[in-house]
């Protein structure tokens, strides 16, 4: 089996997939600590592991992570952009910026879903990815994201509190709460809508829409424009980078 690990700005998400079936995925919060003993809790069956696949946006914990796998498996993990590389022709006027976890977003979703392509990534920030009918990273958008704007609106003022995200109750709030929520959800869904439909007038009205990430069950709900939700993409992703590159 193979060991899948997305290190995120707020969680690390890990996969167990056997060939392209995902049987297994937990979290755990993205923080520069040692995880040798709730991975050993949580990977009963780390003797069937064969190779670790890592993409990872957190070097830091990356670091971490790296020696923790060599602990408990005796192996060093693949790092995606070291190791293994995003098969996708990268127009990225500085391709080195990317996140790699972006071109696997990117990647994945091509792979499963066909071109032209824009995957909308509701994690710890917003990015819109988008590849070509020719099969190429065009690039995309990098917004903040849901939890970060709700954060942003309590530290940057003096009388609206820190909230939870979660569903509004009305379109048009009548309490502080409820205007916070309902300004957040439905503004980024239209925000979402509008940029799906400037971005499919330069790549294709075809091009399918995926939403992925932490936040993308609940946003799904409010955007017209996603055609398909699909919150493992990344592991995904991941596995499908790994597999392509065996013999």
């Amino acid at each position: 089996m193979l060991l899948a690990v997305d290190i995120g700005n707020t969680n690390i998400t890990f996969g167990l997939f056997k060939n392209k079936q995902l049987l297994k995925k937990f979290n755990l919060p993205t923080q520069p600590k040692r995880y040798s003993f709730l991975l050993k809790k949580r990977l009963l069956k780390k003797n069937f592991i064969k190779d670790i696949v890592v993409c990872s946006v957190v070097p830091e914990v990356l670091a971490v992570l790296t020696k923790d796998f060599k602990k408990i498996f005796f192996k060093d993990p693949l790092i995606i952009g070291q190791d293994l590389k995003v098969p996708l022709k990268n127009l990225y006027r500085y391709p080195q910026q990317v996140g790699k976890d972006r071109l696997v977003n990117a990647f994945g979703g091509l792979s499963l879903y066909g071109c032209p392509l824009i995957v909308v990534d509701f994690g710890t920030a917003v990015t819109f990815d988008i590849v070509s009918k020719n099969k190429q990273y065009l690039g995309g958008m990098i917004l903040p994201g849901l939890n970060m704007s709700l954060d942003a609106l309590a530290k940057g003022t003096a009388l609206l509190p820190k909230i939870k995200l979660k569903n509004p109750k009305e379109f048009i709030g009548r309490d502080t709460q409820s205007s916070m929520l309902s300004g957040l959800i439905y503004g980024f869904s239209c925000l979402v809508d509008s940029l799906v439909e400037q971005i499919k007038k330069k790549i294709g009205r075809n091009a399918k829409v995926i939403a992925t990430g932490g936040d993308s069950a609940l946003m799904n709900k409010y955007c017209s424009k996603i055609d398909k939700l699909d919150i493992d993409l990344t592991l995904k992703g991941i596995n499908l980078v790994y597999l392509l590159s065996k013999p």
